[in-house]
């Protein structure tokens, strides 16, 4: 374990008392890159804590790792990959590079084939997937694709029979493309939920059901052996993993619904964030600065949570793709070396939508007892057509909320109405989400995580914690397994043995 003590043993100001002392924070604890400004100055970070973590991240050899993610070294040591989806976005080792380039010329000319009937009148799009075959898509297909009318586009990941039933009754199966997302081919809810398509588009009179299906996978094998025409499986590398997908052929359904100019706008705007990432100073890099806020916040002040909030509609979904992407990644109880982690890892990634939020949890992060980094995304261009007004008060209150939670308010008459104050927050403010600017903002988060994993010495880039439960499910269905009294009750009353 690095050494925090240097970290523990500064002082704790609060942060009204930070901006007093220091006339130059803000500009200090601000950037920007592409087209998204960073604002860390209501974080209790400062210069000193900033340095200190500059002498953390150089004895984690950060930026040797770093180059060796990019370089294309097998990084992710428990499953002896390479971790490759910079390379989707051109940065990262050239013979991936290359590879990345190959299948996104095939899933480009599939693209093109579609928007030229080749497979008939398609009006909908079916995507199943789940995890990150299923989250970053959809976040991609609702975050920029309100405005298009190319393609019906629906989402299902959940196994429960009622999400699937829900896009059959909109959708024409003879006008349906199923797309089936899984890197092995062999994800037992996602081949369920695509055999049950298959069968509703049989029962509905489609001649040649398995002629309609697209295949998004690293073991094209396996798709052909299900039965998809191998000229309609796009693959991509075994090194790309599935909650850091969705620049691969993961994001079809985002590349169909918007249209290749787009996808590949979202690739350069991550790409631009992969320079900035590889280039700029620790003290004025932005996934680096939010990964020391993470750790101070995680491993000094023992704060349990963070929750981001999305000051727009159409980034609703950020907060559950991110709590994948942060948990899945750095929820670890072992190092890298595979010994047991005794220090707090990942925080509980949770959040939601302003303003809905304020009227629901806020009252806790502003008179709660738990300390719980905040972080507010908002976008200066407005992305609706009503009275400017709107807008504006979505603005102000995400600002204001910020400006609440540093200051607070004293009440000694009345402690119901006392606000302590002191509470964190960050700001991300776009200057507009299009295409590019969503890519970068995405980066910024992997690349977050990977700052937070190597300076906890964890890797980042495997999850086997999400096998288990799964094996034991598979188990029973087959009749098999013993459990415990409570599970084996449960079993029963449901009529499931």
């Amino acid at each position: 374990m690095a050494d925090w003590s240097t970290i523990a043993a500064l002082p704790q100001q609060k942060l009204t008392q930070l901006f007093d002392a220091d006339a130059g924070r803000l500009e200090r604890l601000s950037l920007d890159v592409a087209g998204i400004h960073f604002d860390f100055s209501k974080t209790h970070l400062t210069a000193e804590m900033i340095a200190a973590f500059d002498a953390l991240a150089r004895a984690s050899d950060l930026a040797g790792k770093r180059e060796a993610m990019f370089g294309g070294a097998h990084v992710n040591v428990t499953e002896d990959r390479p971790v490759e989806h910079t390379a989707e976005r051109g940065e990262g080792n050239p013979e991936s590079v290359r590879r990345a380039r190959g299948y996104h010329a095939r899933m480009r000319a599939l693209v093109d084939a579609i928007e030229a009937d080749a497979f008939g009148p398609v009006r909908h799009i079916l995507h199943i997937g789940i995890g990150g075959s299923a989250l970053g898509p959809h976040l991609l297909v609702d975050a920029l694709g309100r405005d298009s009318d190319r393609y019906d586009v629906a989402v299902v990941s959940n196994v429960d029979g009622m999400a699937l039933e829900d896009v059959f009754n909109l959708f024409d199966p003879a006008a349906t493309l199923l797309v089936v997302a899984s890197k092995t081919f062999t994800t037992t809810e996602t081949m369920m939920n695509a055999e049950s398509a298959i069968a509703w588009m049989t029962e509905h009179g489609v001649e040649d059901p398995y002629g309609r299906v697209v295949a998004l996978t690293a073991s094209p094998d396996k798709a052909i052996e299900w039965g998809v025409d191998e000229t309609r499986v796009l693959p991509f590398s075994e090194g790309v993993g599935g909650r850091y997908s969705l620049w691969s052929s993961i994001g079809f359904p985002a590349a169909i619904k918007l249209g290749w100019d787009q996808f590949e706008e979202l690739l350069e705007g991550a790409a631009e964030m992969d320079r900035h990432f590889r280039l700029a100073a620790l003290h004025e890099n932005a996934p680096v600065l939010a990964a020391f806020a993470d750790l101070y916040y995680t491993q000094v002040r023992r704060a349990e949570t963070r929750a981001p909030f999305a000051y727009d509609e159409r980034l609703r979904l950020l907060p559950s793709y991110l709590q994948q992407l942060e948990m899945e990644s750095n929820g670890k109880g072992v190092t890298i070396d595979g010994k047991p982690v005794t220090y707090p890892t990942a925080a509980i990634t949770w959040g939601g939508v302003g303003t809905d939020a304020q009227h629901a949890v806020f009252q806790l992060l502003h008179q709660g007892t738990h300390l719980v980094p905040v972080e507010f995304l908002a976008v200066i261009e407005q992305g609706d057509t009503l009275p400017e007004e709107h807008h504006r008060q979505l603005l102000l209150n995400a600002f204001a909320q910020g400006a609440a939670l540093m200051k607070g308010r004293e009440n000694r008459d009345d402690p119901a109405r006392a606000y302590p104050g002191d509470r964190p927050s960050s700001t991300l403010l776009l200057d507009q989400l299009d295409a590019r600017t969503l890519g970068a903002l995405i980066a910024f988060y992997e690349h977050r995580v990977f700052v937070n994993g190597v300076l906890l010495g964890i890797n980042s880039f495997d999850q086997f914690g999400v096998e288990l439960g799964k094996e034991m499910a598979k188990a029973a269905a087959k009749g098999g397994g013993s459990f415990d009294p409570s599970t084996d009750d449960l079993i029963r009353r449901a009529g499931l043995a």
